[in-house]
């Protein structure tokens, strides 16, 4: 009964900042080594600053009431460019993901200064969308992505990007563009909070 009570306890303690939501829902190692570069998505009553399942408590504020997180990275160099993905490569579901990296918002030319402080105000070439996870699909990452941007590269979407969130290849679009690997990297899982 000790056990429990302690595990509990710490379960409890940890509730925003936590790897699980629940004490049987543990991330995989491959989903908890993900995160790099000390990135930070801040929502209203959550702080995502690793990689983390999210609280059942919090499932349907990320899902119907809060809108984008402020995004920070206090590493990013002041005077240069970032480009902001994030991404859900579990659409409609992790075992299925035939819409698999479905582009929840895309923001480029983020001046490094205001990353610095969390302020992603730039251009928009996807809006904002909410992690909607369909009822019974399990848990879906959504992974945010910060790239460094080439000096002078204007950055948008082809006509057939434009066409549709679902099916996009976020791996052409990093080539076309030149934006080599990610400077940082940061990603929750939820899942519908009807689940």
């Amino acid at each position: 009964m000790r056990l429990f009570y302690t595990s509990f306890v710490l379960c409890v303690l940890s509730a925003c900042h936590m790897t699980t939501s629940t004490c049987d829902e543990l991330l995989s190692s491959e989903d908890a080594e993900f995160c790099k570069g000390k990135l930070k998505a801040i929502y209203p009553d959550l702080v995502v600053d690793k990689c983390m399942i999210v609280p059942q408590r919090i499932r349907e504020k990320i899902s119907k009431e809060w809108g984008p997180p402020q995004v920070q990275l206090p590493s990013a160099g002041e005077v240069k460019k970032y480009t902001l993905l994030m991404v859900d490569p579990d659409a409609p579901s992790r075992q299925k993901p035939s819409r698999a990296y479905w582009r929840h918002w895309l923001l480029v030319d983020i001046k490094g200064e205001a990353l610095q402080r969390g302020d992603v105000s730039a251009v928009e070439l996807s809006a904002y969308t909410r992690p909607t996870p369909p009822q019974g699909t399990g848990l879906h990452r959504y992974q945010f992505l910060i790239f460094e941007q080439p000096e002078g590269q204007s950055l948008s979407l082809s006509p057939q990007e434009n066409s549709s969130r679902g099916n996009w290849d976020p791996q052409a679009f990093v080539e076309r563009f030149g934006l080599a690997r990610p400077v940082a990297s940061l990603q929750f899982l939820t899942q519908n909070h009807k689940d």
